[in-house]
This record gives C-alpha cells, sequence and structure tokens, in this order.
C-alpha cells in the first residue's frame, strides 16, 4: 500500500494554532472560500479534549462498511490493520478517522488509544465512536468523536487504509492537512493554506479581543462589529502602540 509519508509541524506553528479558536478558523476559510471545512460529529469527550485545543498534522486511516471475509478478529493482526497504522503515527500527529458516521462499532478501545498516547499522538478525532470508554478515557489522549458503542469495529467497519484522502464527518482530509480541535469541534485547515490561514487568524483573534474589550466598556456595537472606517483606524492606533508592533 502506498501511503503519503507524514511530514512535521514546527512546535511554534503548533502552539500559534493552539491560541486560536476553531470558531475563528472557520472565518477566515470562509473568506477565502472554504465553507466546509467542520468534522461533522466530532464533539470532545473526556477531560483531555475539554482543558486545552489541540493542533497536528492529519494522519488519516480509513473504514468501510464491513464484510463478513474482511471484518473478522483474524484481521486485526492483518498487515493492513488500525494496530500497523498506529505504529506508523510519529509524535504530535492528529489520528483522522473516516468511520463512515458509523455509530454501533467502535473503531478503538482501550489497548489501542493506550498505544497512540505512548507514541505521543495530539489527539484522536472521527465521525465514528470509541468503545471501552473508561479506559480510553483513563489513557489521557484528547478524544474528539461521537459518542461509544460496545462492540467492536469488525461488527459494523473494515479498515482498509491509512494516510490516503478519507473523508470524515462529511469533509474532505488529506494526509497533511491541519488539524484543530476545541470545544466548538473540529476543523481542518488545507496544508498548502496555512501559513496564510495562520496569519488571518492570529490577526482576526487580536481585533476581536480588542472589540471586546471594547464592548466591554460600555461601546455600542453598530460600526463596532463589523468595524467601520472611524473603528478600524482606531484599532490601527491601538494596534501600532503595541511592543514590537
Amino acid at each position: 500500500m502506498n501511503t503519503v509519508e507524514p511530514l512535521p509541524l514546527a512546535a511554534a506553528t503548533v502552539e500559534a494554532l493552539e491560541s486560536v479558536t476553531t470558531a475563528t478558523l472557520t472565518t477566515v476559510l470562509l473568506k477565502k472560500g472554504l465553507r466546509n471545512v467542520w468534522i461533522r460529529g466530532a464533539r470532545p469527550i473526556g477531560a483531555a479534549a475539554a482543558s486545552r485545543r489541540r493542533a497536528g498534522r492529519a494522519f488519516t486511516l480509513r473504514f468501510v462498511p464491513a464484510r463478513e471475509d474482511l471484518a473478522t478478529p483474524a484481521s486485526w493482526a492483518s498487515p493492513i490493520s488500525t494496530r500497523t497504522a498506529i505504529e506508523a503515527m510519529p509524535p504530535g500527529v492528529i489520528a483522522v478517522v473516516d468511520a463512515m458516521g458509523t455509530t454501533d462499532a467502535g473503531i478503538f478501545g482501550d489497548i489501542l488509544c493506550a498505544r497512540m498516547a505512548t507514541r505521543e499522538v495530539a489527539a484522536l478525532v472521527s465521525d465514528g465512536v470509541v468503545r471501552d470508554l473508561a479506559g480510553v478515557l483513563a489513557t489521557g489522549l484528547p478524544l474528539w468523536c461521537q459518542g461509544t458503542a460496545a462492540p467492536a469495529s469488525v461488527a459494523g467497519l473494515t479498515f482498509v487504509a491509512w494516510q490516503e484522502t478519507i473523508g470524515c464527518g462529511g469533509v474532505a482530509v488529506l494526509p497533511n492537512d491541519v488539524i484543530v480541535a476545541d470545544g466548538d469541534g473540529a476543523v481542518v485547515i488545507p496544508a498548502a493554506l496555512l501559513d496564510e490561514v495562520l496569519e488571518a487568524a492570529l490577526e482576526q483573534e487580536r481585533l476581536e479581543g480588542w472589540i471586546m474589550r471594547e464592548v466591554e466598556s460600555g461601546v455600542a456595537l453598530p460600526g463596532l462589529y463589523p468595524a467601520d472606517e472611524a473603528t478600524k483606524a482606531r484599532y490601527e492606533a491601538w494596534r501600532t502602540s503595541l511592543p514590537g508592533a
């Protein structure tokens, strides 16, 4: 199987991405013409996901509908298996799993998630569900998915590939795209747009932080949000007064 080699993401870039909300990122991407970037069904589960925002390169995995001769417990020992895929995950990636929205078969359980945590995978994002939820949460692996189900993956799914283009929660995800996940869900940033999206997102966060302070000081919304020319001038004067501006 030909797979895409995982690419690193600079620590400074991860830190900057984790300072930006997914709400801001969806707005920035919308302004660039990308409307379908929020992974449906991927909601934060447990304390690790709620504790802070996570960002990393997408390491993709793909399931298809179960077929009885393929989706068997014996398949877990196959060279093409979730186990082999996990061993190919470098530290810092976010595993993005296309489970076709299936909610009656858990894609991973506690042992597989424990191995991912040991390998320093940043998070697991899926449009499916996990099993052994208490054990999964105990691993500390940050998790975004639809919930939990007791049956194993082979009850409804067949694992077929990793590091290929997938569809997760109705969104196209390519290996090495960038994922940011927080309390509002998970967003996909196309790899080729990362630098310009991050720059615009950081500026929008700074602007909205300034607007929030204006609101808290009693300024009315008309002309403030969205900003008219006078407000933009006041903001620019404030921004240029910052140290290092």
